[in-house]
């Protein structure tokens, strides 16, 4: 098949199809070749003629069925897919298709999945509702901090600030995205003093407080943190999500760990903030609620990072919307605040 051959602009999407909505800027070809060649190189299709290919592998071609200027839309048959497998969905809707020389740009702006594909992953095991639950808050915003220096302070000064913080009326405290197990400030040893100094924390304000440990790691490692974190009383843990990668995300969520897992998204502008070139922070967010975060930062409308208020607000949609069953995922508002 040829690229021309993947468009059908009278097709119509079927409900087990997984839609992919791009923005894209051709190199030299008409708008027409290089959406053919994103859903050729992101399906069956190649840049040559093929002697191998038969008819029935033919019925798993994507179809381009939608130009509108730049926009492409772009309906995949499901049964490209492994289930449960986000890795490989991405190896083909978000991979190899953004060397292709015939773009010069590519922006995935939205995934839209069939109900099959999505019940095939936990999603949150906790979502807004637990969450909340979890601290018997329910009519007003979560208040949380983050330890300050990010890095630097020995374990003693980091359990004595988290604990300041949460007796001046924060419910949450976290540590930053890049504190993990360095030498000044041992994992285990700030686990153990910062619960510490919840549990006192609690006791002399008689509210819950929790405290977000960052268990990012090399994936066994990082399950055994979170093991570690779950001994020691704790409820929360912290994962970068993009560092670590969507796999070993989903290796940590498949554990069911009775332990609430935040999302920060550390990394992300490297490939959300071309507002041409790369993946939305939204269908990012989308991912990360269908693999099972619990919570994710989604940006801020001030503060120091760029997104704009429609930006955040599509973020929010993506974690808040209906998605076959699966729970919503609590919006945090972080960076400069």
């Amino acid at each position: 098949m040829r690229y021309m051959d993947f468009i059908d602009l009278n097709y119509k999407p079927s409900g087990d199809d997984l839609i992919c909505i791009f923005s894209v800027e051709p190199e030299g070809v008409s708008i027409e070749e290089a959406a053919g060649s994103i859903a050729a190189e992101s399906s069956i299709g190649t840049w040559t003629e093929l002697t191998t290919e038969k008819e029935y592998v033919k019925v798993l071609a994507a179809k381009v069925f939608e130009i509108n200027g730049n926009i492409v839309k772009v309906a995949y048959p499901v049964e490209l897919f492994e289930e449960g497998n986000m890795p490989n969905l991405l190896s083909s809707v978000a991979g190899n298709i953004f060397g292709l020389r015939s773009l010069r740009d590519l922006r995935l702006l939205d995934i839209i999945f069939p109900e099959k594909f999505l019940r095939s992953f936990k999603g949150p095991k906790y979502g807004i509702e637990g969450v909340r639950s979890l601290l018997k808050i329910y009519d007003r915003p979560l208040v949380g901090t983050i330890i300050k220096p990010k890095l630097g302070l020995r374990t003693e000064d980091h359990a004595r600030v988290a604990y300041e913080a949460w007796v001046g009326g924060c419910d949450i405290v976290k540590d930053d995205e890049n504190l993990s197990n360095q030498r000044f400030n041992m994992f285990e040893e700030r686990i153990a003093k910062t619960l510490e100094s919840r549990d006192r924390a609690e006791e002399e304000t008689d509210e819950r407080k929790v405290y977000l440990a960052n268990v990012t790691a090399e994936t066994n490692e990082m399950i055994r943190r979170a093991e570690y974190v779950l001994s020691q009383g704790g409820e929360y843990i912290m994962v970068d999500i993009l560092t670590v990668g969507f796999a070993a995300l989903q290796s940590l969520r498949e554990k069911d760990f009775p332990l609430v897992i935040h999302g920060h998204r550390a990394g992300h502008a490297a490939v959300t903030k071309n507002p041409k070139h790369g993946i939305t922070m939204k269908t990012i967010a989308k991912l990360s609620r269908i693999v099972g975060v619990d919570q994710l930062h989604v940006g801020t409308v001030v503060g120091k990072m760029f997104e704009t208020k429609e930006e955040v607000k599509d973020n929010i949609e993506a974690l808040t919307m209906g998605m076959a069953g699966l729970k919503p995922c609590l919006p945090v508002a972080s960076g400069g605040l």
